[in-house]
């Protein structure tokens, strides 16, 4: 932890701009100390309950524009995000770092790093308590924010068809210290999941691996449509296709019982 404090001070918004959505969305541009841009899309109701760090997976490169056009916007958490503000939580979703793929660096210590200066944004300009969610890819970040965070910052961790199985990414959830998370953790499955890399019936070996936590739920869903011809991709049951509003009542619950 003494290396991430050294390297990282809390990220402060160098521009914003209202999203084009017509939502009280904001496009912030953080400024990390050490000259890296993060773009991120925020978004709190008024009397959210509390707010959550959404980790998109695949390449983390949704295209957030300065006026809030996505050109890449069917990931589950970026898609989903009205459903999240409807059951009165706060989102705030980072794009790439730089526009460059996260592939391979979602467990490494800097990126343990960027996660809590986000942290530590959502914890001053937020509201309520800080949960992480990451999906597919995402949850790999979700899982190294979460191990690394000082105690007490994250009230949950919730990780969505998680990648489980060594890919092209060359990581995994296993490879971002589960055995360091402190918070109570939610891992999210469809057994209609036919991703090669995030197999359902690897929730509870995840679950397994998190031996520091005290309180850790599988929660198994199933169904979803496919419109993409790729298994792993976003817009199939791996995606929640179709089965959005049902799995984050799911997830809403839970969060709310950790608040």
């Amino acid at each position: 932890m003494a290396l991430i404090a050294s390297l990282f001070m809390p990220v402060v918004a160098a521009g914003v701009s209202a999203a084009a959505s017509g939502h009280d969305e904001r496009v912030l541009d953080l400024r990390l100390p050490d000259g890296t841009r993060q773009r991120v899309l925020f978004w709190v109701p008024p009397g959210a309950k509390g707010t959550i760090i959404m980790l998109p997976g695949g390449s983390g490169q949704i295209g957030l524009e300065p006026d809030g056009r996505l050109r890449h916007g069917t990931n589950f958490v970026v898609r989903t995000r009205a459903l999240w503000v409807a059951q009165g939580y706060g989102v705030l979703i980072p794009d790439a770092i730089d526009g460059a793929s996260l592939r391979g660096v979602r467990s490494s210590p800097r990126y343990a790093a960027i996660v809590n200066a986000l942290i530590g944004f959502v914890r001053a300009h937020g509201a309520g308590a800080v949960f992480l969610l990451g999906t597919s890819q995402g949850s790999i970040a979700a899982m190294n924010g979460a191990a690394h965070a000082p105690a007490g910052r994250v009230a949950g961790v919730i990780l969505t068809e998680s990648v489980s199985v060594m890919g092209g990414s060359h990581e995994t959830v296993f490879s971002a210290d589960p055995r360091l998370v402190r918070s109570p953790a939610l891992i999210v499955a469809n057994r209609d999941d036919r991703c090669a890399v995030a197999p359902p019936d690897a929730a509870p070996r995840i679950a397994a691996a998190l031996t520091g936590s005290r309180d850790v739920r599988v929660l198994m869903v199933s169904g979803g449509l496919t419109r993409a011809a790729r298994n792993c991709d976003s817009l199939t049951p791996h995606g929640y296709d179709g089965i959005e509003a049902q799995t984050v009542d799911a997830i809403s619950r839970w969060m709310d019982a950790h608040r």
